[in-house]
């Protein structure tokens, strides 16, 4: 008999599958028998939270009660079956799950869950397929315990198992402030922009209890931000994620301002943290910061929403440039988990730990940067850094040059895609490359070359320049390496004419392997990231991985790329970069830390 309380923290779950193991202690065999193979499965193969009304209704608990008479409750039940007064119930199976589940027709249950956990995990992850077969021997015979214990202790030595527990840990480890507890904690923050991302920001403060003073040039403009929030915060509600009453408090902590009133100056000498989420144009933010100051108290952070600008060079506006931070949130922003703090040389701890506290209090995972071209995220991934649809990140910056590298050496566009997609990628580099636009690509790109030189050296930027002439954008013009749906039920074409220009700067066609164009992609991707933590833009592998995973959408499968250098092995990763820089060019020259690790074969974890 099983008693939950009510309360908004309340979550039941079986979240073991998200760590590459499966529910054991009888997890599998005791659960279907509880709530019914189909919602057993759902449970299970997904590690979903369950909430208290809906674990009641669905028979995982016996009863709700209020958190203030959770014991209450709990002693009253114990008496109730103790004297024969309370009876469990059970909760009666409709027809048709009667059919499915307690006939031989269940086979066609697993079969379809089967087919459901193959397409959605393209058998990376191993898991699922274990906790449906120990399911199943639970309904097969009386070996459902054995097959479960079996199966739990294979899982437990399974690379994916540790590089998924490995992510769990790091998250764990991030969660802790490294500069201690803040001096003043942000109770009202300012910002600066309404659009997309700004509302974001709003919301992600707002919701944890921080008063947002949400400020744009006009009112309309303000108040579009903050019906954004309330349009996003109502599908909450809908979803029922959230009370109707929620919404209505966090609402309350969003305050609308705009240049047209006088009355935002009053506001703005309450504000603990101001952030300012405008256009990535440094003569723009040094006027933001500078029409800001003089209302702002002395001890009022300033913080930079930029993601591919120097912080150092921003603070140069600011009177008080040790006030002066970096946090680069991924759009949309109440989803991504990740955000980057990014300190320049001037940044003080105590500024950096409140910041890293507003992150934290945000539900963010917070990984602490040096202010150089790119940061992390985008240095790895630069050419999706100036925009806010798709997370993005330095180590990509040499991956997006490999792209134009192979597919002037004749790998097909829609090849490279798939490829990336079959490896792990949420998305392949060209889908990339027009959902963020070719020519914020192309700007980054070269600001990233300017910067890094060799290591941004790939293919010719002359292709994307082409492009960008001929005025495909990509997603947002309609047409950029692929041709965009013009309805929901038809699907994307490739561009002939984007085509067209890639093979004018196409220099010969090496024929190359998937298993060549993947590694090609894949390492320069991976050694950028070796980079950044022996420059030490990074603190450690656990924070690469970490931002690479929440940032970029590494496959969680792999841990990261570090992770994956120590499955690989740095000896063979470092000698495969070796071969690649013998024949393709000094950008696959392997990071001096890995060649050092490589020597003896020892790993970054």
């Amino acid at each position: 008999y099983r008693v939950a309380s009510s309360g908004k923290k309340t979550q039941l779950a079986l979240p073991e599958v998200m760590l590459g193991l499966l529910p054991g202690a009888g997890g599998t065999q005791r659960l279907p028998k509880l709530v019914g193979l189909q919602a057993a499965l759902d449970m299970m193969l997904t590690g979903k939270n369950i909430k208290p009304d809906k674990a009641l209704k669905m028979g995982l608990v016996d009863q709700v009660a209020d958190p203030y008479a959770l014991e209450t409750a709990a002693i009253d039940a114990a008496e109730g079956l103790a004297s024969g007064k309370t009876k469990k119930k059970t909760k009666a199976k409709g027809v048709v799950n009667r059919l499915l589940e307690d006939t031989p027709l269940r086979s066609i249950v697993f079969q379809k869950a089967g087919e459901m956990v193959a397409k959605k995990t393209g058998g990376h992850y191993p898991a699922p397929k274990l906790i449906l077969e120990a399911a199943q021997a639970g309904y097969a015979g009386s070996n459902g315990f054995e097959v479960e214990s079996t199966n739990f202790a294979k899982l437990s030595q399974t690379p994916e198992a540790k590089a998924l527990m490995s992510i769990f840990f790091g998250q764990t480890q991030l969660k802790k402030n490294r500069y201690g507890k803040p001096s003043k904690p942000v109770q009202t923050m300012a910002v600066i922009g309404a659009g997309l991302m700004g509302a974001g920001i709003a919301q992600v403060s707002a919701t944890k209890g921080i008063r947002v003073l949400l400020k744009d040039r006009d009112a309309a403009s303000a108040a579009k931000g903050e019906d954004h929030v309330r349009k996003s915060l109502d599908d909450r509600v809908k979803k029922r994620r959230m009370t109707g009453y929620d919404r209505d408090v966090v609402m309350s902590n969003v305050i609308p301002l705009s240049d047209q009133d006088e009355v935002w100056k009053a506001h703005m000498k309450h504000a603990d943290l101001v952030i300012e989420a405008v256009f990535e144009d440094i003569s723009l933010k040094h006027k933001v910061i500078q029409g800001l100051e003089p209302f702002l108290s002395p001890d009022c952070i300033v913080a930079t929403n930029t993601s591919a600008l120097s912080v150092a060079e921003i603070a140069k506006a600011s009177q008080r440039p040790e006030n002066v931070i970096g946090m680069h949130y991924f759009s949309p922003v109440p989803s991504m988990p990740l955000l980057e703090i990014i300190r320049h040389p001037g940044t003080s701890d105590d500024v950096a730990a409140r910041a890293v506290d507003v992150g934290l209090r945000q539900g963010k995972t917070c990984i602490v940067v040096k202010d150089v071209p790119g940061f992390y995220v985008n240095r790895v991934y630069p050419v999706a850094c100036l925009m806010v649809y798709i997370m993005a990140s330095r180590c990509l910056g040499p991956y997006i040059a490999e792209t134009l590298a192979l597919v002037e050496s004749g790998v097909e566009i829609e090849r490279l895609d798939k490829l990336m997609t079959k490896w792990g990628l949420p998305v392949g580099p060209i889908t990339l490359a027009d959902e963020v636009g070719v020519d914020v690509g192309a700007h980054v790109n070269q600001t990233l070359s300017q910067a890094l030189g060799v290591r941004m050296q790939g293919g010719n930027p002359a292709i994307f320049q082409d492009m960008i002439n001929a005025g495909f954008l990509g997603k947002k013009t309609g047409k950029g390496f692929y041709i965009q749906p013009t309805n929901k039920k038809s699907k994307k074409t490739i561009n002939p004419e984007a085509v067209a220009i890639v093979h004018k700067y196409q220099t010969r066609d090496l024929n190359l392997s998937d298993e060549d164009a993947t590694n090609r992609l894949i390492s320069r991707f991976v050694n950028e990231a070796i980079l950044c933590v022996q420059d030490e833009i990074i603190a450690s592998p656990t924070e690469g991985d970490i931002g690479a995973v929440f940032g970029i959408g590494f496959p969680p499968f792999l841990g990261g790329p570090f992770r994956y250098v120590d499955r690989i092995g740095t000896a063979k990763f470092n000698d495969q970069l070796l071969r690649y820089a013998d024949k393709y060019g000094d950008q696959f020259t392997p990071a001096p830390l890995l060649q050092d690790l490589a020597k003896t074969n020892k790993t970054f974890h």
